[in-house]
């Protein structure tokens, strides 16, 4: 049997991170390489990530450490250009703050709605929350269906603040003064981007990291908190003194065979997206857009990117971003068919036309995506963290946390912990 002072379950970005902050660790890791959903394929003349993952680094330290890793022609940085397709024309977004760019009427409507709108000092959920902070004609063009469409959910069922700071509020001062000079305030209007995608930055956090403490192709199947030991898919047992968890919580809650902890995990929901990554034989018409959303539920996709864009190259590559509740099965296919609504309604919104040749194309499914967050799961979910932190046991990241944050939280959060078990 062996022995750990800190196991690490995912191999991804926060626990790659954690694992550049210790001495003493193993990685379980279920897939045949690391870097979970920060996997950069190749495929001939593009460079496809897993989903768009654009880098925005606000602390100094990891800043540093990924910029002054790389050459100046390894990466991009761009001025981010989105936009939100609306009865067929790009407008800005946000949208609640770019309602000027709509028709007269609606323009009209969003206004009077802005202003007769009824504010509480608490609400029930998001979509209560959305109606009184914007009123009935922003929610009901964009937020709603968007939303809709993203969390593949109803709205009532998230937490008020199930997007945290990611959410663009705006008041109905910022809202008129837009009007008049044009601002985008959100967190991450500059980002930078590796010439060679996201894996980029997974490579640079393993050049720290004993590849003999990884093991690939394996998962945990059981753990034992009380003697403080793991059951492997091979058969093989870990004893630690610290086990972390960074894989998606509701799975993980399901390992210690625990009636309380099964019970939670579900009823934990979220989405799963699927991504197509496309290349097209030339460049469209699109050619400045970073990304792009889109609220009409008549398109199938909630969103769409341009790669080339980003890292300026000469032929239309894309990602396309699809939800779904998490119970709904994703068959061939429904892959098959989605790429075929996909192709026909970029022809719809003009992205490319008859003269564009599909030359390369990929799927991925993330299952899970994004979790939803609600109120009552969710002081479930800190009560049961608190009680592991206790025994030693830590639960981080975007999905071992079961929240909503950055790649960078992540990785600030994997730092934190490492300072705290290494004291």
């Amino acid at each position: 049997m062996k022995k750990t002072k800190n196991l690490i379950i995912g191999a991804g970005i926060s626990g790659l991170t954690l694992a550049n902050y210790l001495d003493d660790y193993i990685i379980v890791e279920k897939d045949s390489n690391v870097g979970g959903y920060c996997k950069t394929h190749y495929v001939k003349d593009y460079v496809w990530d897993y989903a768009g993952h654009f880098f925005h680094f606000q602390t100094d330290e990891f800043k540093k450490k990924f910029i002054d890793s790389l050459n100046k022609d390894d990466f991009v940085t761009q001025e981010k250009k989105t936009y939100i397709y609306f009865d067929g024309e790009l407008i800005d977004y946000p949208f609640q703050t770019n309602i000027h760019q709509l028709s007269k009427d609606k323009f009209i409507d969003c206004l009077y709605d802005l202003f007769n709108k009824e504010e509480k000092e608490s609400y029930d959920n998001f979509l209560d929350m959305l109606y009184g902070k914007f009123g009935k004609s922003i929610t009901e063009m964009f937020l709603k269906p968007y939303n809709e469409k993203l969390y593949a959910c109803d709205l009532t069922t998230l937490d008020k603040d199930a997007m945290g700071r990611f959410f663009p509020y705006a008041d109905i001062h910022s809202i008129i003064k837009n009007m008049k000079q044009s601002t985008n305030s959100s967190y991450n209007n500059t980002f930078m981007y590796p010439k060679k995608g996201a894996q980029v930055i997974i490579d640079i956090l393993l050049e720290n990291i004993n590849k003999k403490n990884i093991k690939l192709n394996t998962t945990v199947v059981e753990i034992d908190s009380k003697n403080k030991k793991v059951k492997l898919s091979d058969g093989s047992v870990i004893e630690y003194d610290n086990l972390i968890n960074t894989v998606p919580y509701n799975q993980f809650l399901k390992l210690f065979n625990l009636k309380e902890y099964d019970e939670l995990s579900e009823k934990l929901t979220y989405n799963k997206v699927l991504v197509f990554n496309l290349g097209f034989n030339k460049k469209s018409k699109y050619n400045k857009e970073h990304w792009i959303y889109i609220p009409d539920k008549k398109i199938n996709f909630y969103r769409i990117g341009f790669y080339d864009n980003i890292l300026n190259s000469d032929k239309l590559s894309m990602y396309i971003e699809i939800g779904y509740p998490k119970d709904f099965n994703v068959s061939k296919e429904e892959i098959n068919t989605q790429l075929n609504k996909t192709i026909e309604n970029l022809s719809k919104m003009k992205v490319i036309d008859k003269s564009f040749k599909l030359e390369e194309y990929e799927y991925i499914l993330m299952d899970p995506a994004y979790v939803h967050i609600d109120t009552k799961n969710e002081i479930k979910v800190k009560k049961i963290m608190e009680r592991m932190t206790n025994n030693n046991i830590y639960s981080i990241g975007r999905y071992g946390n079961w929240t909503y944050c950055s790649m960078e939280d992540c990785m600030v959060e994997a730092k934190k912990l490492a300072e705290k078990i290494e004291d």
